[in-house]
């Protein structure tokens, strides 16, 4: 009896689990219906997702409009303030020209004779006719120093491009070493073919030297290489480089053209000549044109590497070592 017990028992379990199996293909609450909400769950997530990139790509777009406009606005600005920098340098000579003139017509008037009072007596007691009856002045008379100034326009115009002819002899001269020799133009003194002692002679070697050069290999620190591309951007012969390779220890690594190293030579020299001394852009200014001009002046002319380091913690690399 004791078997039947047992089959009966497990009859009762095994009609259980049938019931609880069909409750599976319920479509209420069994698999279907799982799988539905899963499928529904599903497509609300990618609408979800849909809509936010959607949402992402319009802020893209906007944001890269914004830029465009951004990037146009500051070429047209750079435009107008390199015009304004042109009529700067066109109306310079010209305010030093009138200048000049005014000072002129100041001091003629202040050497110049008291005039006599009309009908004034001379020393034999007669009256000078010229002050008792003084002459009418025409408009030659009237205009005399507007005419002496107009005269003398050419002629300041005429020396100061004799003095840059010599400028350009001397420094070209310089710049081929001693032991060549070139007919000076005529009205050129011998002073005017000045040595390479004189600073504007050394500049200008030194500017002929980069423009010989291809390419030039720049470290420095980030700070130091960011004030250095800051002072040459607004230049005309300034061309950013392509890369910027971090080196070690904040240090960064370039390459310069010939033309980019003209124009950061340019910018230095006028950078020492007008900052104020014993601040930070004169001491930028005179320490990194005096490491560029220490490299340029070695340069033979052999192919070697021109690497200018604005790093006295560097030791000094040869010039034909690789970088």
């Amino acid at each position: 009896m004791g078997w039947k017990d047992a089959f009966g028992d497990a009859m009762k379990e095994l009609t259980a689990i049938q019931q609880q199996l069909q409750r599976l293909d319920d479509p209420t609450a069994g698999l279907t219906a799982l799988y539905g909400e899963i499928a529904q769950s599903r497509l609300k997530i990618l609408e979800k997702i849909e809509g936010g990139v959607t949402g992402l790509r319009e802020e893209n777009r906007e944001v890269r409009r914004r830029q465009d406009r951004m990037i146009s606005d500051l070429n047209e600005t750079r435009g107008e303030l390199r015009e304004l920098l042109d009529l700067v340098d066109a109306l310079r000579p010209l305010a030093l020209a009138e200048k000049a003139g005014d000072d002129a017509q100041m001091r003629r008037e202040e050497t110049a004779p008291p005039a006599a009072e009309p009908g004034a007596e001379t020393d034999d007691g007669s009256t000078d006719p010229a002050t008792a009856h003084p002459a009418v002045s025409s408009d030659t008379d009237t205009q005399g120093g507007t005419v002496e100034n107009t005269q003398r326009q050419p002629q300041r115009e005429a020396g100061s491009q004799e003095q840059d002819l010599a400028l350009k002899n001397a420094i070209e001269a310089a710049y081929r070493g001693p032991g060549t020799s070139h007919a000076q133009p005529p009205g050129v003194t011998p002073q005017a073919s000045a040595s390479a002692e004189n600073p504007q002679v050394g500049h200008g070697v030194l500017l002929l030297k980069a423009a010989g050069v291809a390419s030039t290999e720049l470290i420095a620190h980030r700070d130091t290489w960011e004030w250095l591309a800051a002072l040459a951007v607004d230049h005309s012969h300034f061309r950013t480089p392509p890369a910027v390779e971090d080196f070690k220890d904040g240090r960064v690594r370039t390459v310069l053209s010939g033309r980019s190293l003209i124009a950061l030579l340019i910018e230095l020299w006028n950078t020492r000549s007008t900052a104020t001394p014993l601040e930070g852009d004169w001491a930028m200014a005179v320490t990194s044109y005096n490491r560029i001009a220490s490299e340029l002046t070695g340069v033979t002319g052999q192919g070697e590497t021109i690497r200018i380091v604005l790093d006295d913690g560097l030791p000094h690399v040869p010039h034909d070592a690789d970088a």
